[in-house]
Order: C-alpha cells, then structure tokens, then sequence
C-alpha cells in the first residue's frame, strides 16, 4: 500500500534539452516530487544521451554537483539516475516559489559534460500552522457593523497550491470572515462585525479560525479567536493611505528614516491620543530590522538589509487609540530593497582531472569551474578568464558553468606545476571580481632521448692489459622523470676495421662502464672506434648513440732487432782494418730496428769491451763504429767487440752482436762485403755536372717544399691553439736528434737515420709544464732533462 501511495506522488516529466553552447555539453531536464524513497528512478541518462549501455562504465559516467549532499547518482549498469538522499523541499528551498537541482554527468574518453536540472515538487506534507494558540480582541460594542479586523496568518512550509489557501470561521451571529488573496503574498482574512455587539448579552465571543491549504487531501490548522467586547470609544483611528509602497537601497546606512507615518482620530482626549505598532504576522519580526516610534509613527532602519536574503519586506502598522475602549486600525507597508553590487562573484571547481599528460591533446579537459553571484539584474552577470599567459583557457559550457582546458602544449621538463588563477567579474558598478588558483600536476611523458656530454669520447688503453680492464665509463642523462629517465647502455654490432667489437668488449648495462674481454697488441692494432646506445625505459623507448674512439698505448714489449749484415750473439762476424789506420777510421756500422714506438723505439749502440780497450768507439746513436786511435806495437791483432743495443723503454730492453776486429798490416788485405767510400772519379764529365745539378735543383725544391709546409702547419697550430708555444727541432750533422716540447697541441720528432725514418707524433692532451728537451748529442751520451709522456702517442712510418 505504501508503494502504490508513493506512486500516486511521484510523477516525473522528461524534457531534454540541447545546449546552445558546443558539442562537450548539453542539458537535461528531470522533475520529481520531494519526500520520494531512495533508489527511486528519476530518468534514464543512457537513453536520453544516446549512449551505450557498455559505455558506462568504461567511460566512467559519473555524476557530480557543488551540493553538500549527493541527492543523485548514476546507475552505470542501466544508466539510470536515481535518487540517492532523503529529499526535503522545505529545507532545501525555503521561501521560493520553485526549487532544482543542478548536477552534472561527466564521461572520459572522450570528455563530455552534461548539465541535469532536476525540478523537485512539492507534496502537501506539512499543515498549515499558526504561531499562536489563540489571540484576543478588543471591541467596542459601540463598533458599527461592517468593522474589520485584521487575523493572524497561518504559516504552511509547502508552497505553490499546497500553501494556505482560504480560512474558515466557526459557526456565530456576530462576526463573518473575508478571505482576501495577495497573488504572491499568499491569502490574508479580516473578521468582518455583521451585527452590532451587545457587551450586557454577551462580554466574550470565542471564535475558532480555521486555514486550509489546497493540497490532496487538505491539510488544516486551527487557532482560538477571543473576542472582549468593552465599552464606548466609537471612532478609530484612520490612515492616510491603506497600502504604502517605498524603496530602499540593501546599502542605507542604520538609523535612516523609511517613512514617517500618520494616523488620525476624530475622538479627543486619551481615545484621540494614537500609538504605533508593528503588528507579528506568522514568523516574520519586524521589529528585528525596523524600529517603529510609537508615538511619532516615524519607521527607521534599525537592522542591516541584504538584498540577496530579503528582497521586500511587507510590514503592518497598527494605529491604536488610548481610549477606555482603544480601537484601532492598521495599514499595509510594502518596502522594496534595491540591490547594490556588494557581493563579489564566487568560483568553485566541481571536478578537476589531475595530473594531465605533458602530450595532451588541445582542448584537453582538466577541471569544471562554476562561477556564481548572489547579486540581482546586472550585477549578478558574470565573466570569467584565465589570467596571465599560460597554456589553458576556459570554455563555457552553459551561461555560468565552464570547462579548463588545455590550449597549448606542456612540457614537464620546463614546468612540472602550473598555478592557473581564473578571475570572475560581475558587471556591477563599480564592478567586483575575485580570484581562485587551482593547481594543475604535469605528468611525464617519454619525449626526451637520452643525452650524451660530447659526440665522441675518447678512451686510451695501454696494450697487453689484462682481461676485464676498464676502458672508460659512459654517462648519458634523461630529463624524463622515474622509469622514462632510467637509462641501459649497450654495444652496437658493427666491426671496425674487422675488430668483432662484442667479442672484445662488454658493457655494463645499468652503469656504463666499459671493461675488455681480451688484451690489445700495439704493434697489431693501434686505434679503432665502435658505437654504444643508451635506451631509457619508456613506452616507446627512446635512444641515442655516442662514438667512441679507443687509442691503444704502446709498451715496451719488443726488443731490438739486429739488421744484415750482422747477426745477433752466436754467430761470427768479422772486420778487417789496416794497421795503419787512423783516429776515427771507420770499421763497420750496426743497424737495429725496434718493432715498438716512440721511446720504446729510440735505440742508443754501446760497446761492451774489455777492460782497458780503448782503440774503439761507437756512435751512440748511428751505431758506426770507428777508431779512436792509431794503432800501436801492444795492440792486440784481433779485438772482439761485442755491441748492445738498447731501448729508451721503461724497463729496457736490449740485443747484442759479436764482431772481431782483425788488425792486417796492408789495406790491400781488407775484404769486405760493403762499400763504405766512394771512389772520386777521375775525370768528372759534363754529364755528371748536369746529373748533380739536376739533384740539387730537386733537393732544393724538395727542402723548400717540406719548409713551406712545416711553417703553414705550425701557423695554423698557432692560430688554432694560441695557448701552445710552437716545437723546437734540431738535428745534428752526425745523424742525432733533439726534440722539444712547451705546451704544445702536437710534438714532432725527425731521425736523420738513413735506415728508419720516424715521424712520431704526441697528441693532446699534455699537462701544461716547462718544456722538456731530449737531446742526443754528437757524444756517446744520451741527455734526458725530463721523461716524455709515455701514452696518447700514434706513429706513422
């Protein structure tokens, strides 16, 4: 029975509505009756938007609204709006004429709004109500028929055609009722005298006032009327005017004079003397906001007005002579507030999606702002904007509801957080406005590859390094944030110069680090690049290559090697030389070669001699050895020399060769394998005159050539590396050389050794010191004023 009661209330009426304003937004509209049970059906979204019920949920229907309480939710499995909370008109409207409820159904994927207006009517669930109990009159019996006397209202919390609708008097002789309706007043009675009163017959005249509202069934509320019939005073007082309309701006200040009132009675004496009052009509107070004069009549502003709490007040003064019969009369006050622009405009954010994604695409929603204004008429119109430069913009969706979205593009990397401040104007004068900032997280996205700090690293690794030593260490760094910026290292699978780069190396995914599989021989390979990529961990990975050049640095790990004609120690080798020899007489000249290079290339030639010989001496850096000088009766005929020939290495290493010396008493003895003089021609023809200018001429141009070219190298050196000093180079006639170094991107280093050439060149970078000098003098000594670096060294041959 209850249900079917339920039913007869609930009625519900489907109007849909389409939004002027774009395709993100719509509106709906509902209406049901208030006091409804929860769970009951209001309207089927699903339907009405055209969506699908499989939608729902995956595009995450939900219903929002700036209300404390959730009078409504969605059912995402029928997509049915339901009511969700006990629903009381009365405490949700007070004293308005209609009554809604604004909510909003949002969806994702993509993102839409639509604006629901929900009316809630009114049931006839409360009767009408009088403040008091009972209320007393005092009347004159000399009162002539046809007097009026105003009645107290009945107060019904319903509205519309629930509210009080007409009043009903009990049964009598003396009085009957005039029930007058004030359209949006409500309905007012006056107990009209019909016979004249007879205080002797009757003093006390109970009466029962009854107040029927217009609901089904009618509601009623009744109240005792005591009626006191006294004596004499025949004349009331009289207004100048029945109903008096006055404006007052909500801004006047207390104390301000409303309006001065004036009554007038024909009696004399205390029935003429007239006093002022308000007259309480239901729960309304007058006297709260006015204070009325009671003997001067004047009304003055004693409370604050408030426009947007109490847009009119309708006041009764009664007018009351001081007779021993007082009669009285009374007049209708209707006084209007006129609005002034004194509230500012209100912003609240009803939904914000937050973070957003740094790749959002324009229009992107990220927040739901509703701006409202309790002012009137134009002070109540607002306009709402983003303040500032910032990559966001409010779209309106419906007259005060707008959308943030996005209107440029974000990057996290340059602002994580943005504080968007959205500023509402009303169109006051002068104008309000206020500010609400509302915090808007960029999320990260993986746009950045990995960086490295230069295109190409170089790495130095000396040869014959164990197994497992480290080559160098890679850095590379992501702007991303979390899994975006965490970074793996790998080789790439190519093979430089036939160098299987994966066989010879490995790296260090999480770390970088580079260490080899095997060791390196110089004199097999001396440089040789390959390329590694850092990937980040993002959905998709990005990434990004580096080359890396690695220089072999040589060792000392090759001893010299004795040249032909001489062999190394444990073979016999032999030179003649005639007694008559003088000092410096050439005997015979060593050449070595070291498979290594640089100082560990650089050969010095000793004699290991015995004690006391001291008939030859060798070039320390040619290897000729020759006499020092002549021969005498206590030489020896045969002298065994034995040659070491060493490195400049760090430790040395060195070869020796045996040779015998044989002393003959006649050149015409000496036998050798080699040439070492040539014979002067006798006679020098015009040929050779012209063959040895020939060779001049292109020597000349060949030292001019090398000169010009050395000059425009160390310019240019200069020019592009003016905080180096440039080289310096000396030879020396018997085949030595000096090298020196101050500060210099590149060192050079010349031989005049007429069996191996070596140019040997010292790349950057060199620690800025004093120059360092070698020299190998003329002497038998070898000067070393400082040790030369012994890495970052290529040669050419």
């Amino acid at each position: 029975m209850r249900a079917r009661r339920v039913e007869e209330y609930i009625w519900i009426i489907f109007v849909v509505l389409l939004c002027p304003c774009d395709g993100s937004a719509s509106q709906i509209s509902y209406s049901i009756s208030e006091e409804v049970n929860k769970g009951t059906v209001v309207g089927n979204l699903a339907k009405d938007l055209n969506l699908n019920i499989q939608e729902l949920d995956s595009r995450d229907l939900r219903v929002v609204s700036s209300d404390s309480k959730n009078y409504f939710d969605v059912d995402r499995r029928s997509g049915s709006l339901f009511v969700n909370e006990r629903i009381d008109r009365e405490a949700l409207c007070p004293n308005t004429a209609e009554c809604s409820v604004r909510i909003q159904a949002v969806m994702s994927d993509p993102m839409a709004v639509h604006r629901i207006e929900v009316k809630i009517l009114d049931i006839n669930d409360n009767p009408p109500e009088f403040v008091e109990e009972s209320h007393s009159l005092q009347m004159s019996e000399s009162v002539p028929p046809g007097e009026r006397y105003l009645l107290p209202i009945a107060v019904d919390s319903d509205s519309g055609s629930n509210s009080v609708k007409t009043y009903k008097l009990s049964q009598n002789e003396y009085f009957s009722l005039d029930v007058q309706s004030g359209g949006e007043h409500g309905v007012s009675a006056e107990l009209v005298l019909q016979k004249a009163l007879d205080r002797e017959k009757q003093s006390v005249i109970d009466l029962i006032l009854t107040a029927a509202d217009g609901g089904k069934p009618v509601r009623t509320g009744t109240m005792i009327i005591v009626v006191n019939v006294i004596d004499v005073n025949d004349n009331a007082p009289i207004f100048a005017k029945t109903l008096y309309k006055l404006r007052v701006s909500e801004g006047a200040l207390r104390g301000s004079l409303i309006i001065k009132l004036n009554a007038t009675d024909l009696d004399e004496g205390m029935n003429g003397k007239i006093l002022y009052s308000f007259i309480k009509r239901g729960k309304n107070d007058p006297s709260s906001v006015f204070d009325l004069d009671p003997e001067t009549g004047e009304i003055k502003l004693k409370g604050v007005l408030d426009h947007e709490e109490s847009p009119a007040y309708e006041l009764r003064v009664q007018a009351m002579d001081q007779g021993q019969s007082p009669r009285n009369t009374n007049t209708k006050l209707l006084i209007e507030v006129l609005d002034e622009n004194d509230n500012a405009p209100e912003i609240s954010v009803t939904s914000l999606m937050t973070p957003v994604r740094e790749d959002a695409e324009l229009g992107t929603i990220v927040a739901l702002v509703t701006v409202s204004d309790r002012d009137g008429g134009s002070n109540g119109v607002t306009s709402c904007k983003v303040v500032g430069s910032l990559p966001f913009k409010l779209k309106s969706n419906y007259k005060n509801d707008y959308s943030l979205v996005v209107d440029g593009p974000l990057d996290r990397e340059k602002t994580s957080v943005y504080d968007v401040t959205i500023e509402a104007t009303d169109e006051g004068s002068p104008p309000l406005s206020s500010n609400r900032i509302i915090p808007v997280h960029v999320s990260d996205v993986n746009d950045n590859a990995p960086r490295f700090m230069e295109p190409v690293i170089n790495a130095y690794v000396k040869e014959n390094s164990p197994q497992g030593s480290k080559i160098c260490q890679m850095n590379a760094s992501d702007p991303d944030l979390d899994v975006n910026s965490k970074l793996t290292y790998s080789l790439m699978d190519t093979h430089p110069r036939n160098v299987p780069v994966l066989s010879a190396l490995t790296i260090n995914s999480d770390t970088g680090e580079i260490v080899s599989l095997q060791s390196f021989d110089f004199e097999e390979l001396k440089t040789f690049q390959f390329k590694v990529q850092a990937t980040d961990s993002g959905v998709p990975p990005l990434s990004s290559n580096v080359t890396v050049k690695v220089f072999i640095l040589d060792e000392n790990d090759n001893s010299p090697e004795i040249l032909a004609p001489y062999s190394e120690l444990g073979s016999v080798n032999s030179e003649n030389i005639p007694y008559s020899a003088e000092a410096g007489y050439f005997v015979a000249k060593i050449r070595a070669v070291d498979a290594d290079s640089g100082y560990n290339a650089l050969l010095s030639y000793h004699l290991s001699e015995p004690k006391g010989n001291n008939l030859f001496r060798i070039g320390t850096s040619s290897g000729e050895i020759r006499t020092k000088r002549r021969m005498s009766d206590n030489d020896l005929k045969t002298h065994p020399l034995v040659v070491l020939v060493s490195d400049n290495g760090e430790p040395s290493l060195s070869a020796t060769v045996s040779i015998d010396v044989v002393v003959v008493e006649s050149s015409a003895d000496i036998q050798t394998q080699f040439r070492h003089v040539t014979m002067k021609e006798e006679n020098f023809s015009d040929l050779n005159l012209y063959l040895l200018i020939a060779i001049v001429a292109v020597s000349s141009i060949f030292l001019l050539s090398l000169v010009t070219l050395i000059a425009v190298r160390c310019h240019r050196t200069d020019s592009d590396f003016s905080r180096y000093s440039p080289p310096m180079i000396t030879t020396h006639p018997d085949g030595s050389w000096s090298y020196s170094k101050s500060t210099q991107q590149y060192d050079v280093c010349f031989s005049s050794d007429t069996l191996k050439s070596d140019v040997v060149v010292f790349p950057a970078p060199f620690p800025p010191v004093d120059a360092e000098l070698i020299s190998i003098n003329g002497g038998d000594t070898f000067t070393r004023t400082q040790t030369l670096p012994t890495k970052e060294k290529v040669r050419w041959k």
